[in-house]
């Protein structure tokens, strides 16, 4: 049996009425025959038929033993760094999703923690990071905006000989692409508003554990600070994922046509994709990925925040909106967006630049997101007087 039929087939019928997509119980408790007794819930933070279900199709996506589901991808990082304590150190990659470095520097910095950013995509910088303070490494590969590439393996070697955790955010690359916890990690985790859900209607974080034992230490964090997922929200993301290799499979062709693309137009300096064979990590990411995801960034030949503002605010079908990887195709200019909170040093430092502009690449037909991006180029070049007006 294919892995696509297993994960299909995976989402059980109801046992109770045969409907074959999972009910939603949309309740907050449950009646119990004695103190105690009762057909294994009890209150609905602690557990959920319809959330039960979505973990155990998130440990299966990712091959791992405990899935653990929470109110977004920002309540799954919290749950995670839950598990150190003052003094501990994490060695994180330098290229942060924005939400990730305002928990790290402004939540958990003044209770002890300490962060060292650095390019995971240079395995010998991971490894002079750490210290003997350092409990966990945390990675994003593709990052997030400029598409780093990192040897998941060889990072999970360090982490193994260091005695420290070590988590992925699979949120760029998805389980169909990528598999960190095959590769050696101890975690992964998904905002799994983006593709896992991919439809732009539901706000959701997800955690996989290559052991039980320590998804039974993340999920009692999870019962006891109360960021669950809503039975609603599960029900949602369990249909999403019924679609998500068919939606990447049609994203990652997307966003290698757009890549190719603007690689070649004038007024474009860097083009970051790892489907492209000049990226950096495009060797590293044809080795452990089935593709190179739904992702691409650019940025202008002119470096200018202007002339980036003037391109997101010139497109049809690419909306310009915070978050990705749903079926309608988004941009974002990340420096005044999704990166804001990181202070400009720190964020160009990083790579993300003034200019950088960041696509989702949708499901829509090729062509005409070509087109769109077209007309966007060519609104700027008349603005500047490059090109005869219409």
């Amino acid at each position: 049996m294919s892995t696509i039929t297993q994960l299909i087939h995976s989402i059980p019928v109801d046992p109770q009425t045969g409907a074959i997509a999972v009910p939603i119980y949309q309740t907050s408790t449950f009646v119990q025959e004695a103190p105690g007794v009762n057909k294994g819930y009890d209150y609905a933070r602690t557990n959920n038929p319809t959330r039960e279900t979505l973990e155990k199709i998130a440990a299966q996506l990712e091959g791992g033993a405990t899935g653990i589901a929470f109110s977004s991808g920002l309540a799954a990082i919290d749950a995670i760094v839950k598990l150190l304590q003052s003094g501990d150190e994490i060695v994180a990659v330098d290229d942060i999703y924005g939400g990730a470095f305002r928990l790290f520097n402004k939540v958990y910095d003044k209770f002890g923690i300490k962060v060292t950013y650095v390019d995971t995509s240079d395995v010998q910088a991971v490894f002079n990071a750490i210290t003997p303070a350092t409990k966990l490494i945390w990675l994003e590969t593709p990052t997030n905006p400029t598409l780093k590439i990192s040897d998941i393996a060889a990072i999970a070697k360090i982490a193994a000989a260091s005695k420290c955790l070590f988590c992925v955010d699979n949120t760029f690359a998805s389980p169909v692409l990528q598999q960190p916890l095959a590769l050696g990690a101890d975690i992964v985790i998904h905002s799994a508003t983006k593709y896992l859900g991919g439809h732009s209607d539901l706000i959701a974080g997800l955690v996989v554990t290559r052991t039980p034992e320590l998804g039974a230490e993340i999920k009692f964090y999870q019962n006891a600070c109360g960021a669950i997922l809503s039975p609603f929200d599960s029900f949602l993301l369990i249909r999403g994922i019924e679609t998500l290799h068919l939606r990447v499979r049609q994203h990652c062709a997307n966003a290698q046509a757009i890549a190719e693309y603007l690689e070649q137009h004038p007024l474009v300096d860097k083009v970051y994709y790892p489907g492209l064979k000049n990226h950096p990590g495009h060797a590293i990411a044809k080795q452990q990925s089935k593709g190179f995801g739904g992702i691409v960034s650019f940025t202008f030949k002119d470096d200018t925040e202007a002339t980036a503002l003037s391109f997101v605010t010139g497109t049809q079908y690419f909306k310009l909106a915070e978050s990705l990887g749903g079926v309608k195709s988004l941009l974002c200019h990340p420096a005044s967006m999704t990166h804001k909170s990181i202070p400009d040093e720190k964020r160009r430092a990083a790579g993300v630049a003034d200019s950088l502009v960041r696509l989702s690449v949708g499901l829509e037909e090729p062509a005409d997101l070509l087109s769109d991006l077209d007309l966007a180029f060519y609104k700027i070049q008349q603005a500047a007087g490059s090109v005869l007006s219409l």
